[in-house]
C-alpha cells in the first residue's frame, strides 16, 4: 500500500489563493481542499491550479442544490487546468441547510446522492467517450448534449467524482458507486471498525467492486499545539465536536462511543443557542477519541495508527485555530516520518 498523502485546506481568501497554494506546496503538504463556507469553493481552486503542482479536492462541494451537469462542467474545467490533479468530492448537507438555506429540495438524501453521481459520471463519460447521454432517474435525467455545450473528451481524463459519508447507507452507496469515499470528521476508531469500513465492504461487494476502485481518504478533526498554552487552546475543538453531535445523523459515532445519551441533549441545547454548554459536555477522553490531539508528533502518531491501514489520503481539519506555518512544518515533518517507517 502507498504511503498515506497528507491534505489540508486551503484557507485563504480568493485573492490569496494562489500564493497560498504555493506556501502550502512548499512546507510540503500533498495536497489542498476547500469547501463550503462563506465563500464559493470553486473560485480559490482555479486560482491555485495552475500555479501548483498539488492534488486539489471540494471537501465537499454540497451536490443537491447544484445540477449534476453544473458539477460536471467545474469538474472538467478544473480537471483540465490542473492537468488531471483535481477530485469532485460532493456531499448532501442535512434538510435544514438545503430547504432553508439554498431554498433548495430535499428527500431521500441517499437515493437522490446515487443519482447525482450516476448522472454526473455519466456526463463527464458522454464528453470523454463521445456516447449519446442518456440518464433517467427519479430525482434527475439528462438526456440532451448538443455540440455547442459538450466540451469534448479531456485531455488529462475523467476526474474523480468522491461522495462525502458518514452513516452506514451513505457509506455504502458511495463504495458502490463513486470512485472514493471522503470519511467525514466527527468519527473514531471505534465507529471506523464497526461501521464504516463494513459498510465500505457491503457497498462494494453489492457490485462486485474490487476494493481498489474505490479510494478510502479520511477526514480527521486535529487538536494541535507544542506549548501548554497552545494545547489549552487547541482544545477548542470541542466546538466543532458539539455541533457536528448535535445533528441526529451523527448520533451513531457517540453510540460507538457510548455516549449517545450526549446526542439529543447536544440537540435541544443547539436550538437554544447554547454553544458554551454544549461544549462543557465533551470531555477531554471523548475529545481524543473523536480527534486526534497532543504535539504534532503525536497527532501525526494517532492519523497514522487510525487510518493508515486503509486510507490512501488523510484530510488534516484544524478548527480550534489555524496553525502558523512553523507549527504546520513541524507536524507535515512528523508525519513524513512517521509514515516512512
Amino acid at each position: 500500500m502507498a504511503p498515506l498523502k497528507l491534505d489540508v485546506w486551503l484557507g485563504a481568501p480568493l485573492d490569496n489563493a494562489a500564493t497560498r497554494a504555493r506556501e502550502l506546496q512548499d512546507l510540503g503538504v500533498d495536497g489542498i481542499f476547500t469547501f463550503e463556507n462563506a465563500h464559493d469553493l470553486f473560485f480559490p481552486l482555479v486560482a491555485a491550479a495552475p500555479v501548483c503542482s498539488l492534488d486539489l479536492m471540494t471537501n465537499v462541494a454540497i451536490a443537491f442544490p447544484r445540477s449534476p451537469l453544473h458539477l460536471a462542467h467545474a469538474a472538467w474545467d478544473l480537471g483540465q487546468l490542473s492537468r488531471g490533479r483535481f477530485s469532485l468530492g460532493i456531499g448532501s448537507q442535512i434538510r435544514p441547510h438545503i430547504e432553508k438555506r439554498y431554498g433548495s429540495t430535499w428527500s431521500e438524501p441517499v437515493e437522490r446522492m446515487r443519482e447525482w453521481v450516476q448522472a454526473t459520471r455519466a456526463i463527464l463519460d458522454s464528453w470523454q467517450h463521445g456516447t449519446p447521454l442518456r440518464y433517467e432517474g427519479r430525482f434527475t435525467r439528462h438526456t440532451l448534449m448538443t455540440p455547442n455545450f459538450n466540451p469534448g473528451p479531456n485531455p488529462y481524463g475523467v476526474p474523480k467524482v468522491l461522495v462525502g459519508a458518514l452513516g452506514p447507507k451513505m457509506t455504502q452507496m458511495a463504495a458502490a458507486e463513486a470512485d472514493g469515499i471522503l470519511i467525514m470528521p466527527f468519527n473514531s476508531a471505534a465507529h471506523l471498525s464497526t461501521v464504516t469500513l463494513p459498510a465500505v465492504q457491503r457497498g462494494l461487494t453489492s457490485t462486485q467492486r474490487d476494493s481498489s476502485e474505490v479510494e478510502l481518504i479520511a477526514e480527521i478533526i486535529v487538536g494541535m499545539g507544542r506549548t501548554d498554552e497552545e494545547l489549552e487552546r487547541a482544545k477548542n475543538i470541542k466546538t466543532l465536536m458539539a455541533f457536528y453531535g448535535s445533528t441526529p445523523s451523527y448520533k451513531s459515532v457517540l453510540d460507538a462511543e457510548g455516549a449517545g445519551d450526549l446526542q439529543p441533549r447536544l440537540n435541544e441545547m443547539s436550538k437554544r443557542g447554547q454553544w458554551a454548554e454544549m461544549t462543557s459536555l465533551i470531555s477531554d477522553d471523548l475529545m481524543e477519541r473523536i480527534g486526534v490531539f497532543g504535539t504534532p508528533k503525536q497527532c501525526a502518531e494517532q492519523i497514522i495508527a487510525r487510518v493508515g491501514s486503509f486510507a490512501s489520503r488523510v484530510c488534516a481539519y484544524f478548527p480550534a485555530f489555524t496553525p502558523d506555518d512553523d507549527l504546520l512544518a513541524e507536524f507535515i515533518e512528523a508525519f513524513d516520518e512517521v509514515r516512512s517507517r
